[in-house]
């Protein structure tokens, strides 16, 4: 489930009808979207779920940066900033007037608490690391930040714009978890658990008369067949993340919708622990690897819709390099190296969350292991269950899971207190090099090199690049293809006849 170290993971009924005219005009209009995903908290700066950003970040929650759909920082609450010849001292200037939901005025001193909160020794900020270079945050007036970092970020404006880094006030940062309050164009309206969560307009929002949207439903449907069913009984009008790529051909045959097939950062991995025997011994993940078959876990599990990786690292980024062979498909050699590694006949369990690209590639690897002489087990369990066992006590020695964050090679990076369990020195320093390069072409080829590494040492079996498939009712404009980041803006959204 990009951020340099993000650990985010990927991981719907209310018929939208025009509602009248809204200001400037415009049709108000309305939306239900389809999610799969619910997540355990609607905090994003203290929850890793992916979904929290889809539906919050940059809708009901803003930052001091945005990005478009290319992936490229914009102002947002920084209306603009200098940046010192060394690449250390950030000075930004806020927008003015801005208020959040319940009234309180934004302004430096809520940047200051924002950034101290998620930078403090207590922190809960599934991303606390992007925050590691920020030397010294100070309010030079109402409307001036200076960050002071110790050392270059490349990353630093990109990271910003993400939901760990979203702004809060003192007074609700304690109940953003079940009622956010942010500065957005929505405001959050009310969450049903286990059914939908609702935004409305912010009619106090600064771009509010360019906001057609009035009213945004988002629906939990967690099992592929029930998304289908909703869509096709016009009970919701999007699903931008469809989980069921066999059922595709019947959407694209009917002219009441359109799919979108695009990419998002999301490297789908079977992960090792490498803290944990077998899989500290590199011998055996490199036989795990080689007995796996990465096409026909596309094929059986995607439907063929996603692109084989071979390494952490997008095949639409400009640094990719194609892995994809390292480790050829060969059951009687994996056979010889489980036995040569002395783990032969040996069980291995796969703890893996309820998503259908977890569960459906889950059956395929317990086969093919079992053609290389492995028991392999396959163990479901619930997301809460999932990021409390696997993601914090890392107690589980196999999982599948889309780390669908942007620029987060850099969780390789973090030792054994991040859940992969890798330590490696010498990548750890090169990373290191990397979020500190700014020329972009000197930090592809490093970012190459650091894909070649993460091959090598097998550190997980890398499977495919999450595809973003979007089912839409024909006449919805505003949608990004794909996913440079984890939130999807729904300012700009539409809702046609």
């Amino acid at each position: 489930m990009c951020r340099p170290t993000s650990p985010r993971f990927l991981c719907a009924t209310i018929l939208a009808l025009g509602l009248g005219l809204a200001g400037g005009g415009a049709a108000a209009q309305a939306i239900s979207i389809g999610l799969q995903q619910e997540p355990t908290s609607l905090d994003p700066t203290s929850d890793a779920t992916a979904s929290i950003d889809g539906m919050l970040t940059q809708n009901v929650f803003e930052s001091l940066t945005t990005v478009d759909s290319a992936g490229v920082p914009q102002p947002q609450l920084a209306q603009g900033w200098t940046i010192s010849d060394d690449g250390l001292t950030y000075v930004f200037t806020l927008v003015e007037g801005v208020a959040f939901h319940d009234g309180t005025p934004f302004d430096a001193d809520i940047v200051k608490y924002s950034f101290d909160r998620a930078m403090g020794e207590g922190s809960e900020n599934p991303t606390k690391a992007i925050f590691a270079p920020v030397e010294s945050v100070t309010v030079i007036d109402p409307r001036t930040v200076e960050v002071k970092l110790s050392r270059r970020d490349a990353f630093f404006l990109f990271n910003l714009a993400q939901g760990d880094a979203s702004m809060v006030t003192p007074g609700t940062a304690a109940t953003n978890r079940t009622s956010p309050n942010g500065t957005g164009p929505f405001k959050f309206d009310g969450w049903t658990r286990g059914d939908r969560l609702t935004l409305v307009k912010n009619p106090d929002h600064r771009n509010a008369d360019s906001v057609q949207l009035e009213r945004v439903v988002f629906r939990f449907i967690a099992e592929p067949a029930a998304a289908s069913a909703a869509l096709m009984a016009e009970e919701i009008d999007a699903f931008p993340g469809f989980p069921a790529p066999e059922l595709l051909v019947q959407f694209e045959a009917d002219p009441r919708f359109d799919v979108t097939v695009g990419s998002t950062e999301g490297e789908v991995i079977l992960a090792m622990n490498n803290a944990r025997p077998p899989f500290d011994n590199l011998d055996v993940r490199r036989a795990v690897n080689t007995a796996l078959d990465r096409d026909a876990i596309i094929e059986g599990a995607m439907y063929g819709r996603a692109l084989p990786i071979g390494s952490f690292y997008p095949p639409h980024g400009p640094a990719y390099v194609d892995l994809t062979g390292t480790y050829p498909h060969d059951p009687a050699q994996a056979r010889g190296m489980f036995e040569a590694a002395g783990v032969a006949g040996a069980t291995m369990t796969m703890r893996v969350p309820p998503f259908p690209y977890a569960t459906r590639s889950a059956e395929i690897i317990q086969a093919q292991l079992s053609e290389a002489g492995i028991d392999a087990r396959v163990e479901i369990v619930e997301w809460g269950f999932w990021l409390d066992e696997v993601y914090g006590k890392h107690n589980y020695e196999m999982t599948i899971i889309a780390q669908t964050s942007p620029n987060d090679m850099g969780n390789f990076a973090r030792g054994p207190g991040y859940y992969f369990g890798y330590d490696n020195p010498d990548y750890t320093a090169l990373w290191n090099r990397i979020r500190e390069e700014a020329d972009p072409d000197a930090r592809n080829e490093m970012l190459r090199e650091g894909q070649r590494v993460l091959a090598d040492d097998a550190v997980h079996f890398f499977m495919f690049q999450l595809p973003l498939l979007g089912v839409f009712r024909t006449g919805i404009e505003g949608f990004w293809p794909s996913q440079p980041v984890q939130f999807q803006p729904l300012a700009g959204v539409t809702v046609g006849n």
